[in-house]
């Protein structure tokens, strides 16, 4: 095989960046009612442009600036902007502005924080796997065998109209919130009283950048603390942003990135704003070495979290894992941005245990011979498809395969593909159809997922948004235990 020329890598790495998601402009429904919304957390505007919010306060949307940021006025006439993530419509049945609904958690992750609180009656209400229905996941330490027990029962809805929602077939009620309320002080079938509400995320959500359209930021606002490791492109620091907000912070070793090319990129980079993506807040660029400032995750690189924990992992687990990634890479997917280098080490675990995807569409920006040629031992051969270390043709689809790969890597806890094959020896084996074994602890049903990503033909391989529903269904066969 002969790795293609270095400038024609350069030249499929660099794309032109996608065109950032348009403006919405439009305030109301069009019957000039205004929009009005809640508050989920507390939000301290740092610029005088911004619009400060205090949790379950109202505010009336003035412009939608963009898809993350909005511009608001309080109950005082005060205007400025705002989150969007931050806030929800103020609508009759809107069950996020709840402490006790909790949209993104699946039924593992749920069992996993009610077992965790350990408290009788806590229960959260989440999206059911089949779209538009809701299901109660309840935990009572006095399930009758001696132990505690988890219950997960489905929000049935009568069929006349209006529709009522019901969990015990005698007591009916036209709004969610109004059955919680009823259940909160009558078991009435349940194992027991709705008491406790578990699993709201208690810390605020990343924002896309600090403020409005801040995207540079002062290195002097930086404080910097212990070192956190070194990457690709050099050092990278716990930090704090104003003395308060925790922040990674990488400093760009001289000579390893092309730095124009990705500050030009950075703002769009900071647009992709999502609760499974690692969030880039800003950039320092008027001084050397230049900085990038990230969210922060506690618990550091999935690769290693798994290792180290190996062995501790039920099947529901290592598949919410892959789930977290999935739905990060489908929100790439669908913005049509490519990661390029996809794999567990590229992932990152923050303390409430969510998996976010990090360093995407870097790759295009490093400076190494050893990295960015398919005959370099630093490149990423191992979760790579053909066309990539033939023609270097990067897709949505090749990193599908190299999801595939990070599956593999979750369900061996930690393994090294291909183990200790050499590069050029990995390159012949995947070109004659060989594929990575099936794990011990993946079933055959999970193996397919990992398989139907590793399609020879990349039209063939399953969109991110597919993967989430296959591995939404594992989840419901493989990684639960039963109601």
């Amino acid at each position: 095989l002969r790795p293609p020329s270095f400038s024609l890598l350069l030249q499929s790495r660099r794309p032109p960046p996608p065109p950032p998601p348009p403006p919405v402009h439009s305030h109301d429904d069009g019957s000039g009612v205004e929009e009005v919304v809640i508050a989920l957390y507390d939000f301290y505007g740092p610029e005088p442009h911004d619009l400060t919010m205090t949790k379950g306060g109202e505010y009336v949307i003035l412009e939608k600036c963009d898809i993350n940021w909005y511009k608001a006025r309080n109950i005082y006439g005060k205007e400025g902007y705002i989150p969007s993530n931050y806030v929800t419509d103020k609508k009759l049945g809107n069950l996020e502005q709840y402490a006790w609904y909790s949209k993104h958690v699946n039924r593992n992750k749920a069992e996993e924080l009610l077992r965790t609180e350990d408290k009788e009656g806590g229960f959260m209400v989440r999206d059911s796997s089949k779209p538009g229905t809701y299901t109660v996941s309840l935990y009572t330490k006095s399930a009758g065998e001696g132990g505690a027990a988890i219950r997960h029962y489905h929000i049935k809805e009568t069929s006349g109209c209006p529709r009522q929602f019901y969990l015990a077939e005698k007591h009916l009620f036209t709004l969610i919130p109004d059955l919680i309320e009823y259940h909160n002080h009558n078991a009435a079938g349940l194992v027991a009283r709705l008491r406790y509400p578990v699993g709201k995320e208690r810390l605020a959500p990343s924002t896309a950048g600090f403020s409005y359209e801040k995207w540079e930021i002062n290195p002097c606002e930086l404080t910097f603390m212990k070192e956190l490791g070194s990457g690709q492109f050099g050092v990278v620091r716990l930090g704090k942003w104003r003395a308060q907000h925790k922040v990674a912070i990488k400093a760009i070793r001289e000579g390893a990135m092309y730095e124009e090319d990705f500050i030009e990129e950075a703002k769009v980079m900071m647009r992709l704003s999502h609760p499974k993506l690692v969030q880039l807040y800003g950039v320092c660029t008027h001084q050397k070495p230049i900085y990038i400032v990230t969210e922060f995750m506690g618990l550091g690189c999935l690769l290693n979290y798994i290792r180290q924990r190996r062995d501790t992992f039920s099947l529901g687990s290592l598949l919410s894992i892959c789930q977290d990634v999935s739905e990060g890479m489908e929100h790439l997917e669908a913005h049509g941005f490519i990661h390029r280098d996809l794999a567990a080490r590229n992932c990152l675990v923050n303390d409430a245990l969510v998996v976010k995807v990090s360093d995407f569409g870097m790759a295009r920006y490093v400076l190494d011979d050893q990295y960015t040629s398919s005959s370099g031992a630093k490149f990423p051969v191992k979760w790579s498809p053909p066309e990539v270390f033939n023609f270097c043709k990067y897709s949505s689809k090749s990193d599908v395969w190299s999801f595939g790969v990070l599956m593999w890597e979750v369900f061996t806890e930690g393994k090294m593909p291909f183990e200790h094959n050499p590069n050029h020896k990995v390159v012949m084996m995947v070109l004659e159809g060989h594929r990575l074994y099936r794990p011990k602890k993946a079933t055959p049903n999970i193996y397919d997922i990992m398989l139907r990503c590793w399609h020879e033909r990349a039209e063939e391989r399953p969109s991110f948004s597919q993967i989430s529903i296959l591995i939404s269904d594992a989840l419901e066969v493989d990684g639960s235990s039963s109601a």
